[in-house]
C-alpha cells in the first residue's frame, strides 16, 4: 500500500510538472498568493491515474538511465538545481544536483549521498521551492526579493542576488512568523513568506529584548560590483584599535590585502600600517577617519559589495544635515523637553515637554549627553524583571525612552502604577513615559539626535503642575492629557475682581506669565498657577519699575506690565587701565 502511495505522489507531481494539475498564483498588489493545489475529487479518477503509474519507486544511482531519471532531472531543473539538459542519463551533474537539494532539505531527514533514494524521490515531487541562502543567485531569489519588499522587510535592488539586505530580510521575516531565525530561506520559510497568511514587517508588534544590542540592520546595494566577497557574512566581535592583537586583527588584515588596502605582513597585531589601511579606507567610503575598525567599519569591508576600492573615486564626506531636535532630560523636576533649532541654529525653541520617570537613587539615569543610534522597536521585554513596555527607543547601550509598564504583550495590560508616578523617579533606568509621549519620540526623533540627562538644573513648580497627568477616564492605556493653554493677547489685558497672589490660578496668572516672559522675567512654562517662580518674577518687575516688590498682581499692576518694554541692559564700561608710571 505505501508503494501505491509513494507511486501516486510522483504520478500526481509529474502531471504537476506537464501542467494538468496548477498552483493557482493569483498575486495581487499585496501579493498575496493562494496555495491551494487541484487534486482530483472524483475516486473514479484518482483510481484510474494510480493505475496508470508504476507501482515500484527505484533508488536512482550514478550510471541509471530512464523515463524516471528523466522526470527526477525536469524536477530539479524546475527548482534550479540541475541547468543541463534533461536526458534520462544520471551522469555526475544530475549527482551534484540531487546532493545540493539534500543539503537543503536535511534538516528534513535526508541523507547527504547524491543518490536519490526513495526518501529523496518523495520529497522532490512534493517540495515547491529550492532552499536559498546568502550567495545564491537566480531568478527565484529575484521573486523572493519582490515578496520580500512587498511585505516591508527589503528595500534594496530586485537583483537576484542573495546577499546581506536579502538575508536580514528573511531573518525579520522568520522571526515575525514563528520560523527559527537563520536567515536562509528554506523550502517551509518559502512556503509561509508566499502565502496569504504571511506576517509582513508592520503587522506585528514584536517584544524586543533590551536593552542588549545585536547586530545591526544593514541595507547594501546588492548589485554585481566586481568586489570578492565571503560566502558568508563575517559577523562583527568587538572594536579593533591601536594594539589590539588576534585572530580577528588577522581576518582585517588579510580582506583589506584582499581588497587593496594593506601591504603589510599578515601579523595579527593592530599598529600603524593597519591603522593607515582602515583610515584609507573610511576616507575612500566618505566615513569618518579614525583608524579603529568599529561595527560600520567591519561591516563595510567584509560584508558590503558597495565598498569603493582603492583606484575607484572617492565617495565625498556627507553633508550632515542638523536634527530636528535636542533632548533635555530634567531629572530634578522629571520633565523631558524638546528643543528645535532658533534662526541662530541653537536649540532653544521648546515644542513638547512631558513628565516622565528616570531611574531611581541606586539605579539612577546615567548623566551627560548621549547621541540616538536610531533604534527602536514598538514593544521591548526587559528579562531582567519580565516587564513589558511599549514604544523602546534606545538612549545607551543600557538606557531608552519608553511608555510606562506592562505585565504582558497587551495594551490592556498596563501596570498602572507605573502611569500614576510619572513625576517621581521610579525606574532602573530608563526614562518612562506616558504612552502618547513615548509614541511621539518614536515617531519624530531619529539617529543623531542628542540626550542630555542633567541633574543640576532648579527646582520648577509651574512645570511640573503644567504637565500633571490627568488620569485617563477609561483606561491606562488612554493617552496623558494636559490643561489646554488659554489663549493670551498683551493688548486683551484682564479685569480683576481682587489682587492675583501665591497659589491663585486662572486666565489672568496666565496672561501675567506670558507677558512677563516676553519682557524676559519669567522663563518657565506659563501654567495658569501662581507659584514660586512667578511669585519671583512679579517681585523683580516691580523692583525694576518702582513699585512695592510684594509679589502679588493688582489692575494697576496689570496696565504697567501692558504699557512696559522690554529692558536692555546697559553695556557695562571697562574702565580704563592707569597709565604707566
Amino acid at each position: 500500500m505505501m508503494k501505491k502511495w509513494l507511486s501516486l505522489l510522483l504520478a500526481l507531481a509529474l502531471l504537476l510538472a506537464a501542467g494538468m494539475v496548477s498552483f493557482a498564483e493569483e498575486t495581487d498588489e499585496g501579493n498575496d498568493v493562494d496555495d491551494s493545489v487541484e487534486f482530483p475529487t472524483d475516486m473514479d479518477e484518482e483510481q484510474k491515474l494510480e493505475d496508470t503509474v508504476v507501482t515500484e519507486v527505484r533508488p536512482l544511482a550514478l550510471g541509471d538511465e530512464g523515463d524516471d531519471v528523466k522526470f527526477l532531472q525536469l524536477r530539479l531543473q524546475s527548482l534550479y538545481y540541475f541547468s543541463g539538459q534533461p536526458d534520462g542519463k544520471y551522469g555526475e551533474d544530475t549527482k551534484a544536483a540531487v546532493r545540493k537539494f539534500q543539503e537543503d532539505n536535511k534538516s528534513r531527514g535526508l541523507q547527504i549521498t547524491g543518490d536519490a533514494d526513495v526518501d529523496t524521490q518523495v520529497m522532490l515531487a512534493s517540495t515547491k521551492y529550492r532552499g536559498l541562502k546568502y550567495g545564491s543567485t537566480g531568478e527565484d531569489v529575484k521573486d523572493l526579493q519582490i515578496r520580500l519588499t512587498a511585505l516591508g522587510y527589503y528595500k534594496g535592488k530586485i537583483s537576484g542576488d542573495f546577499l546581506e539586505g536579502t538575508q536580514n530580510g528573511i531573518r525579520r521575516f522568520q522571526k515575525n512568523n514563528n520560523l527559527e531565525s537563520t536567515g536562509e530561506a528554506d523550502p517551509l520559510t518559502q512556503e509561509t513568506l508566499y502565502s496569504s497568511t504571511a506576517i509582513g514587517n508592520y503587522d506585528v508588534e514584536e517584544p524586543t529584548a533590551t536593552p542588549f544590542s545585536d547586530s545591526a540592520w544593514y541595507m547594501v546595494d546588492e548589485s554585481d560590483t566586481g568586489v570578492p566577497m565571503p560566502e558568508t557574512p563575517v559577523l562583527f566581535e568587538k572594536e579593533l584599535k591601536r594594539d589590539s592583537r588576534g585572530d580577528a586583527v588577522k581576518k582585517l588584515q588579510e580582506r583589506m590585502k584582499l581588497l587593496g588596502y594593506f601591504d603589510g605582513s599578515i601579523t595579527g597585531n593592530y599598529q600603524d600600517k593597519t591603522i593607515s589601511a582602515v583610515k584609507k579606507i573610511q576616507k575612500q567610503n566618505g566615513m569618518k577617519v579614525t583608524g579603529r575598525t568599529d561595527e560600520e567599519t567591519w561591516n563595510l569591508i567584509f560584508n558590503n559589495p558597495g565598498i569603493v576600492m582603492p583606484d575607484a573615486t572617492p565617495k565625498p564626506e556627507p553633508t550632515k544635515e542638523p536634527t530636528p531636535f535636542a533632548i533635555t532630560v530634567d531629572v530634578t523636576n522629571q520633565v523631558v523637553s524638546v528643543y528645535t533649532r532658533d534662526e541662530e541654529g541653537n536649540y532653544t525653541i521648546p515644542v513638547r515637554q512631558m513628565l516622565c520617570s528616570s531611574g531611581k537613587v541606586g539605579t539612577d539615569s546615567p548623566v551627560g549627553d548621549w547621541v540616538l543610534n536610531g533604534r527602536k522597536a514598538r514593544w521591548c521585554y526587559f528579562p531582567k524583571w519580565g516587564d513589558y513596555a511599549r514604544y523602546w527607543t534606545r538612549i545607551n547601550a543600557s538606557v531608552a525612552f519608553h511608555s510606562p509598564i506592562y505585565s504582558a504583550v497587551s495594551v490592556k495590560a498596563i501596570k498602572e502604577g507605573s502611569y500614576e508616578m510619572l513625576g517621581n523617579r521610579a525606574s532602573h533606568g530608563c526614562i518612562r513615559l506616558a504612552l502618547a509621549d513615548a509614541k511621539w519620540i518614536y515617531d519624530n526623533v531619529g539617529a543623531g539626535t542628542v540626550v542630555s540627562i542633567r541633574t543640576d538644573l532648579p527646582k520648577d513648580e509651574e512645570l511640573k503642575t503644567a504637565l500633571k497627568a490627568v488620569k485617563p477616564k477609561h483606561s491606562y492605556d488612554s493617552p496623558i492629557a494636559t490643561t489646554p493653554e488659554p489663549e493670551y493677547n498683551r493688548y486683551v489685558t484682564p479685569q480683576l475682581k481682587r489682587a492675583l497672589k501665591y497659589k491663585d490660578d486662572g486666565e489672568a496668572v496666565y496672561w501675567v506669565q506670558c507677558r512677563l516672559k516676553e519682557l524676559g522675567y519669567y522663563t518657565t512654562k506659563c501654567t495658569g498657577r501662581m507659584l514660586n517662580r512667578t511669585v519671583a518674577a512679579v517681585k523683580e518687575f516691580q523692583k525694576d519699575h518702582g513699585y512695592s516688590q510684594s509679589g502679588s498682581v493688582n489692575q494697576e499692576l496689570i496696565e504697567a506690565m501692558a504699557a512696559a518694554e522690554k529692558i536692555t541692559p546697559e553695556p557695562q564700561l571697562t574702565p580704563a587701565p592707569p597709565p604707566a608710571d
